[in-house]
């Protein structure tokens, strides 16, 4: 099942109390504040998570794969994450449970 942003707005509304209104409020400015960061180039780590990290890529020759045609790809930023230790350990030990 994917967890989408109705999901997690919900679980905050049910852990914390909130109003529907204000715990979308909530994910809307935490996302925003994520955006922004990564818009300029930022890095955002969050502790016990993870790292999103925003890398060059550099141009290079591609082929449309529709028609088979050689073609150059334009530079570009691309945003990546790295799971943390602690969230990595914790996938994997449930992994391990039946």
């Amino acid at each position: 099942m994917t967890l989408t942003k109705a999901n997690i707005i919900e679980m905050i509304r049910g852990n914390l109390g909130l109003s529907r209104g204000k715990a979308e409020e909530l994910v809307e400015v935490l996302l925003e504040i994520i955006k922004k960061k990564l818009e300029s180039g930022d890095d955002v780590m969050i502790s016990g998570f993870g790292k999103f990290c925003v890398k060059e890529k550099k141009e290079r020759k591609g082929r449309n794969p529709a028609t088979g045609d050689a073609m150059m790809l334009k530079k570009r930023r691309v945003v990546t994450f790295q799971c943390s230790g602690k969230l990595r350990d914790m996938i994997n030990s449930s992994q391990d449970q039946p």
